[in-house]
């Protein structure tokens, strides 16, 4: 029988938080409009209880439905639609987790359940902005939602259901087809289809949260700047949105760059950022929000770019909603690796987005005449004039980003207007948005390094170039050696790295200064700044100086699937034959495996395959560090869908690493690799696998050659030489591992000559029943194939049957990626700077709320 009760009861929380979402929407509406006639009185704290009762009921059908979905997928409930097309049994809990997530309801749950934490963080921290805050907040809560309702109504479907059963989303398949010879209705499949091969890293467990909760923060902000249009309070809204927008910005650029670092652990392009489509969605509203950071605190602190603030806060939530849809209603199509297929929702998504979009700059502009400007010119020597500069500056680089990110949205206009739209998408996309954003970092470097010194100090023109002499020359002096030493050529990155490295300075200047005062907790711009331009220095050399080492000097084509680049950027290791690239000694030394309860990789050739493909028995102990984890004969869970290659280097002083970059051959994707990377100081050494011997097409062994030997006999073997050393009875624990019911066995020991060492291999004889069992060994790094066929006691002979195939290799691609550690570090840095800017703007807040301003 199929388990219904959960999915149900999922369901039904599903219903409730709509519902209580759209009453707590209610309620606040009630206490907003109430509030300008009494703030105290019975009859507003009355809606607010209800309000608040709503809303905390909404966060609790929340909790119900997250628990309720994790628990099918935990349990593996196959015969929920969801558990079975994202999940399989022998899953890692961590990537159960993941599995929540990868599929569009999930993702959607995840930003529900974010705006629901931070709502009920709200009502805690508000008193004059609950009503008209909490009202958008709830809206919003509600719209989102409805796109995990799952009902239809008169014939229109609102919301994709997480908890429908598998026989109601596959009824077309036959087993679930009344009629049908094989008609079950409760079917329930063995296994489900499994996670993304590329989602199994735990980056992907952390990456997605953090995105969404900066998704979820975006919100904030956005309501209280239409709570203050609303409300009037055109001004007043800022002091609180503050630290929100700060937090806000902190979380989505730390989201996006965890999102840059899993791709380059874990995906085989030798980066981080690719421009995908769904990359720059998620980007350009970050670099939005960011100009509005910076305009809020202009205002804040002049009384000035109020009207630049609100129209750059409501783009930022617009933009979030825009992102969604690109990315979620399928119209990217083919476009980006990232999309998810359109489940029907296009145009509830649609809806979503014209409504707040609606919403916003309809009551924008009810009240733009009443919103306070400042009438004063502003002065090239005023900190606002460098601000409004650099907010120009982000701005303008998102929209040549989103601009071209959203060809295929002009495509899809133009053709349901009945045109037939030219435009493509960029045959190179990073050389296409390269050469826009790089000149956009040059300007944010110097903008971010120049602006901060009329952020604290008066400027005009003599004190400007006081001011700037020394960070300048600095700045010159260090960036002349780095071109010297790194014979930097490239004019666009001498421009690149001289402003970087002035930012650096600049922001430094300030930062001792800070110090000096004892007024670190002003230091959050300038560390921040710090942060950005490390990063741009780190993005540079490693982008723009990474160096392909693995160079094919064999002149082999190795695959027609390749072009002339990857066959000049691969070489060919066979398996324990080094071969010399670049500086280093390469050897393919085996394929290993990744086991429940060992922290290191497993040799394949230490462990027997068993009928389950999940499970192995130890041929011999297993240690790790000198403990032993396993002993020969014990039974091994294993996780068999990803392949690690050791890759032994010796580099020119002797000294040795290894590195296991990992692939998997999925039956719809294809070959699937990801890197394994050796970090160092001043570059990484980033390799990864590009082709190998497809494992599910057998090996073609040559016709069988026989060999009648006597013990120490020499005989040759194709290009090799082999000496029967020794044949002797199988120990009882070795006849054990092939059967369990008595019997006889012996061993052969052959000793093998290869190129440069000699090989041990042990076919075994076996009798049991009056049977004959020959039991082969078989050398993957020699192609050889060695089984012992009959024995003669009498004459003390021995037939060896003997077939060679082509011996086990991978195709190999190694870079060099220099200074990669200073886009890493620039992130910390950068994060820092938010954290100390949020620690102040939110003390600030704390000390007007006690002082009764909010």
């Amino acid at each position: 029988m199929i388990n219904t009760w959960i999915g149900n009861l999922g369901h039904f929380f599903v219903i409730v938080a709509f519902v209580s979402a759209m009453m707590a929407a209610y309620g606040y509406i009630k206490v907003t409009l109430m509030q300008g006639v009494s703030l105290e009185g019975a009859g507003i704290l009355s809606w607010k209880r209800f309000s608040r009762s709503f809303f905390l009921l909404h966060g609790v059908a929340i909790l119900g439905v997250v628990a309720s979905l994790f628990y099918i997928i935990y349990n593996h409930l196959f015969e929920y639609h969801y558990a079975w097309n994202h999940s399989s049994r022998n899953l890692p809990v961590q990537y159960m987790i993941s599995c929540f997530w990868e599929g569009q309801e999930g993702s959607f749950l995840l930003w529900i359940f974010w705006q629901a934490v931070l709502g009920l963080i709200l009502i805690r921290t508000n008193r004059f902005w609950e009503g008209s805050v909490m009202s958008i907040f709830a809206l919003v809560q509600a719209f989102l939602v409805s796109m995990i309702l799952g009902v239809v109504i008169f014939g229109l479907k609102i919301g994709s259901n997480p908890f429908i059963l598998l026989r109601d989303a596959l009824g077309n398949v036959p087993v679930f087809q009344p009629g049908s010879s094989v008609y079950d209705p409760y079917f329930v499949p063995e296994d489900g289809t499994g996670l993304n091969p590329i989602l199994q890293n735990y980056w992907m467990v952390i990456h997605p949260p953090t995105l969404f909760l900066g998704f979820a923060t975006t919100l904030i902000p956005f309501a209280y700047c239409l709570a203050g249009l609303w409300q009037k309070k055109y001004s007043e809204w800022i002091r609180p949105a503050l630290p929100w927008a700060l937090f806000s910005g902190a979380v989505l650029g730390l989201g996006i760059l965890m999102g840059g670092y899993w791709a380059y652990e874990t995906l085989n392009f030798g980066g981080y950022w690719n421009w995908d489509p769904v990359e720059n969605a998620i980007y350009v509203p970050w670099l939005v929000l960011v100009a509005a950071i910076h305009t809020m605190i202009v205002h804040k602190n002049k009384n000035s770019a109020l009207k630049t603030a609100m129209v750059l806060v409501i783009s930022t939530f617009v933009l979030i909603l825009y992102s969604t849809f690109l990315v979620r209603s399928g119209i990217l199509g083919n476009a980006s690796v990232h999309s998810f297929t359109d489940l029907g929702l296009s145009g509830q998504l649609l809806l979503y987005l014209s409504a707040f979009t609606m919403l916003a700059i309809g009551l924008a502009a009810w009240r733009w005449r009443e919103i306070p400007t400042s009438e004063k010119e502003l002065s090239t020597y005023s900190r606002e004039f460098w601000i409004f500069i650099g907010a120009t500056v982000l701005c303008l680089a998102g929209f040549q980003v989103i601009m071209t990110t959203s060809i295929p949205v002009f495509n899809s206009i133009s053709e349901s207007l009945g045109y037939v739209s030219n435009l493509a998408l960029p045959v190179d996309p990073v050389a296409h948005y390269t050469k826009f954003q790089l000149w956009a970092g040059v300007l944010v470097a110097l903008l971010s390094g120049t602006g901060q010194f009329f952020w604290w100090k008066k400027m005009d023109k003599e004190s400007l170039y006081q001011a700037l002499y020394l960070p300048v020359v600095i700045a010159l002096l260090s960036s002349a050696a780095i071109i010297y030493f790194y014979q930097i050529r490239n004019w666009k990155f001498i421009v690149l790295l001289t402003v970087g490295v002035y930012s650096v300075v600049a922001n430094s200047t300030i930062l001792g200064s800070l110090l000096r005062k004892n007024t670190y907790k002003l230091a959050g711009g300038s560390v921040a700044h710090i942060g950005v331009a490390m990063m741009l220095l780190g993005m540079m050399f490693s982008s723009g100086y990474s160096r392909v080492i693995s160079k094919n000097n064999s002149g082999l084509l190795y695959s027609k699937e390749f072009d002339d680049e990857q066959n000049a950027n691969n070489i060919l290791l066979w398996l324990n034959q080094p071969i010399k690239m670049n500086e280093y000694l390469v050897s393919y030394t085996g394929d290993y495996i990744e086991a429940a309860g060992f922290p290191h990789y497993i040799s394949k050739k230490s462990l027997i395959a068993l009928e389950d493909p999940f499970r192995v028995v130890a041929k011999e102990a297993i240690r790790y560090k000198q403990k032993t984890y396993f002993k020969a004969g014990d039974t091994l869970k294993i996780y068999p869908e990803n392949t690690y290659y050791r890759v032994e280097y010796r580099d020119p002083k002797g000294r040795t690493f290894e590195l296991f970059p990992r692939a998997q051959v999925n039956p719809k994707m294809g070959l699937i690799a990801s890197p394994d990377i050796r970090h160092q100081w001043g570059r990484d050494l980033y390799t990864h696998v590009s082709s190998i011997p497809d494992p599910e097409q057998e090996k073609e062994w040559s016709d069988t050659q026989e060999f009648k030997v006597q013990k120490k006999d020499t005989f040759f073997l194709n290009d090799y030489v082999a000496i029967l050393e020794e044949v002797s009875p199988l120990p009882p624990e070795e006849l054990a591992q092939f059967t369990s019911d008595g019997g006889l066995g012996i061993k052969a020991q052959l000793k093998v000559f290869g190129r440069d060492r000699f090989y041990s291999m042990e076919p075994k004889f076996l009798i049991r029943d009056n049977m004959v069992a020959p039991v082969p060994d078989v050398s993957d790094e020699l192609g050889l194939k060695i089984t012992l066929m009959h024995v003669d006691p009498e004459s003390e002979e021995f037939t060896f049957g003997v077939n060679t195939t082509q011996k086990d290799y991978i195709i190999m691609k190694a870079l060099e990626k220099p200074m990669i550690n200073l886009l890493w570090m620039g992130t910390i840095v950068l994060m820092m700077g938010f954290g100390l800017a949020i620690f102040r703007r939110y003390g600030e807040f704390q000390k007007m709320r006690n002082r009764g301003v909010e």
